[in-house]
């Protein structure tokens, strides 16, 4: 940089070209030229260099000028020289990076490597700067330091190619893990060391902890686990625990690292005095009644923090969105402390402006409809998280997000801000797919519960399978009115074979049609209700059981029914498909009334319960029950045997073959085979299961597998059957549910416990197509 400057300076005091003399003197610059010139275009120069032809400059003007130039780092020289009024400026440009290679990472990927070399400006095709070049190889060697890599060496080569190029050559050793060796606390007196250890994420080396990185050092790691000691600590009333320092050394071969903290305890502290200050909107005995500490127990700053957030959910209720809770503990001599909150509500906060995004496919509308908040009204933070519930009990998005924003300008308004993804709503009841009780399922048909995303749930189609022909449509409307008064309807039309389900010999072809209404008593509670009609014809098959031959001989094979039915819901599901936390229950009958041909009942009564057993909602404990009755009333003694309850398969007892358990048919006598089974009108299932997280997969949202129990039997108060049946059947296993694009997938693996013999099991069971 120095010659360059010198030669602006003077080159135009010594002899130049065509031999006149320099002068010091300002000139005119008539003209400039630019000479050396080869990838750098002259406009470039031109735009950079601060003088313009036609303006008048002296010596000092022009070092100026050339300073300016050559910040822009294009050239490694510039040089000035003077012909009359033309001034000509000599350059010499630095050279452009022609390749790059990068050898011998592994644990940084070669991509992630170039991505941190071009946003330091060195990529192929760019200018080449040295000083660039090795700065970058000590951020790169910092990247693997942090990895806990401390003899890790990176080298830089630039080679110097024709037309004034350079290759670039990046030649890393990542060298080895250093594994930690040792860790020693000091000065704890109230925990002793393997319990303080025990809390750490960092551990000294060992079979598992390398399998886990738990031994490898990294600072971030250790801040996290210095704070995991405070916590622990504070949570134990050691109010003025501090960590003195911490220190960690490497061994002279770079591959041992020893940590050592030193902590000072402090007293253990004890609650003196419970204090609210500030200003209480509300009556304190109310406040009071959240705070879940009491004089005389042990000092937590986890108490402390979970009742100032109590406190403040409490003050948003009322529209104090931005209510702020400040928890303070005074200590005194006699190691006892006063621990004050400080209420500051604020202004009581109003909804501007509720918006949504993300939802490409459903309307605004019908997220709007699920709102108990309204805007306008006062902000509160329960009925903002209670309208998040329900969009995600829709069932349509995969994730719901909710941001409350305070408008600018104001301090009493906040907008609203929902952020949806949306998720496939049609693969609830696709038409394309397997399943082991019905066979291969063919046939088109639409069934989405989002329809053109107004939220209306509509099913038409024909499908096919080794044993059902059906055709149907249904439609729904779950907000007919505004306050969520729901109307629907359905026809039907279906002929079965199950023969070819392996159930007792008979075929049955049926058509009709329903009218629904519900109506929501609350935000989480539902009656359905409605009137029906089904015209079933029944025919015998190759082998026809002998009660299915007595029922037709007494009763006919066509009948006629007119059905009233209604169902109870309540439902606090946190989600609409594979839910983590809540309850469903739903309690539904259905009654073929007088005038019917056959005058029976159906009650069912369902439960699903779902409790989370870490913050994370990973791990979840859910249990499931179901019982279903049915009956013949007036005239008739027993219920229609195509009614029948049955169980076994996928969705009920896993592990025993679809339908198979329950009481079985009576053989006609040509009929050597094994009896088929008959069902019954009694129903009873359980199940418990043990979700975890999916190995291998971060999308809790869309995958589920599990450990489960199920259990379950079908009987028939009406008829006897052999006793060996006449009992619950468990089984165990685990299980698997994802939903794809195509539509759900789940699979089981199970088996049974107490299989009898006659039993029929089966330990793998799956399902495509069809809902969970």
């Amino acid at each position: 940089m120095r010659r360059s400057l010198f030669g602006a300076v003077f080159g135009l005091l010594v002899t130049t070209v065509g031999g006149q003399s320099a002068q010091a003197e300002a000139f005119i610059v008539s003209d400039i030229e630019v000479e050396g010139l080869q990838r750098v275009s002259a406009g470039s120069v031109f735009s950079a260099f601060p003088v313009g032809i036609g303006e008048s400059m002296d010596s000092r003007e022009l070092a100026g000028a050339i300073r300016t130039l050559f910040r822009t780092g294009l050239f490694t020289d510039v040089a000035a020289s003077r012909d009359g009024g033309v001034l000509i400026l000599t350059v010499q440009e630095r050279p452009s990076i022609s390749s790059i290679e990068i050898e011998g990472n592994k644990n940084i990927e070669t991509n992630m490597l170039l991505d941190a070399l071009s946003s330091a400006g060195l990529q192929e095709g760019q200018v080449f700067r040295r000083a660039t070049l090795e700065r970058l190889e000590l951020e790169i060697l910092r990247s693997y330091v942090a990895q806990g890599r401390y003899n890790a060496r990176v080298k830089a080569t630039a080679e110097e190619l024709p037309r004034n190029r350079v290759a670039i050559q990046l030649d890393i050793n990542e060298g080895s893990v250093a594994a930690i060796q040792r860790i020693n606390i000091v000065g704890n007196e109230a925990f002793d060391d393997e319990e303080l250890l025990d809390l750490l994420e960092l551990q000294t080396s060992s079979l598992w902890a390398s399998l886990t990185s738990a031994d490898k050092y990294a600072r971030e790691r250790l801040s996290g686990d210095l704070e995991t000691l405070r916590s622990y600590y504070l949570d134990r009333g050691f109010i003025d625990f501090t960590v003195e320092s911490s220190q960690v050394s490497i061994s002279p071969d770079k591959k041992e690292v020893f940590i050592a903290i030193a902590v000072d305890e402090g007293p253990k502290y004890t609650v003196r005095d419970i204090q609210l200050r500030g200003e209480l909107i509300l009556p304190e005995e109310e406040l009071r009644n959240l705070i879940f500490i009491e004089e005389g127990d042990v000092f937590s700053r986890a108490h402390m923090t979970s009742t100032s957030e109590l406190l403040s959910r409490r003050l948003g209720t009322e529209g104090y969105a931005f209510a702020n809770i400040n928890a303070i503990p005074e200590t005194h001599d006699d190691n006892t402390a006063t621990v004050t909150f400080f209420v500051e509500p604020g202004n009581r906060a109003y909804v501007r402006r509720i918006n949504f995004q993300g939802n490409v496919s459903t309307r605004d509308d019908v997220l709007r409809q699920e709102m108990t908040q309204m805007e306008g009204g006062v902000a509160s933070t329960d009925r903002i998280e209670f309208s998040k519930t329900r969009l995600e009990r829709l069932g349509f998005f995969k994730t719901v997000d909710v941001e409350t924003v305070p408008v600018l300008g104001t301090d009493d308004q906040v907008d609203v801000n929902y952020t949806v993804e949306e998720q496939p709503t049609g693969s609830l009841s696709a038409s394309v797919g397997y399943s082991q009780t019905s066979g291969a399922i063919l046939g088109a048909s639409i069934s989405e519960n989002n329809f053109f995303g107004s939220g209306k749930r509509v099913s038409i189609g024909a499908n096919v399978s080794d044993s059902i022909k059906s055709a149907n449509f249904s439609y729904l409307n779950p907000y007919f009115t505004v306050d969520g008064v729901s109307r629907g309807f359905s026809v039907f039309a279906r002929e079965t074979d199950y023969e070819a389900e392996d159930i007792s010999s008979y075929l049955l072809d049926e058509y009709g049609g329903r009218l629904t209404f519900g109506y929501p008593t609350d935000h989480i509670t539902r009656i359905n209700f409605g009137l029906g009609y089904t015209h079933s014809k029944v025919k015998s098959g190759s082998f026809t059981a002998l009660e299915v031959e007595e029922f037709i001989e007494q009763e006919g094979n066509s009948f006629n029914n007119y059905f009233l039915f209604g169902s109870w819901n309540r439902s606090t599901l946190n989600r609409g498909v594979l839910p983590t936390d809540g309850y469903s229950h739903s309690v539904s009958a259905d009654i073929a009334v007088p005038g019917s041909d056959l005058t029976y009942y159906k009650l069912r009564h369902r439960t699903d319960f779902y409790q989370p057993l870490n913050d994370a909602q990973s791990w979840i404990l859910r249990a499931r029950t179901e019982v279903g009755y049915g009956d013949g009333y007036g005239d008739r003694d027993v219920m229609p045997f195509y009614e029948h309850y049955y169980a076994g398969g996928y969705g009920s007892v896993r592990g025993f073959e679809a339908n198979s358990l329950g009481p079985l048919a009576t053989n006609s006598p040509n009929d050597l085979s094994d009896p088929d089974p008959f069902g019954g009108n009694l129903l009873t299932e359980a199940s418990l299961e043990l979700i975890f997280p999916t190995p291998f997969a971060n999308d809790s949202r869309s995958m589920r597998t599990s450990f489960f129990i199920d259990g379950g039997q079908v009987f028939d108060s009406d008829r006897d059957f052999d006793p060996a049946f006449d009992e619950l059947r468990v089984s165990a296993g685990v299980g698997f549910q994802w939903i794809t694009a195509v539509g759900p997938l789940a699979f089981s693996l199970a088996k049974p416990l107490n299989d009898k013999s006659g039993d029929d099991t089966q330990v793998f069971q799956f399902s495509l197509g069809q809902s969970f």
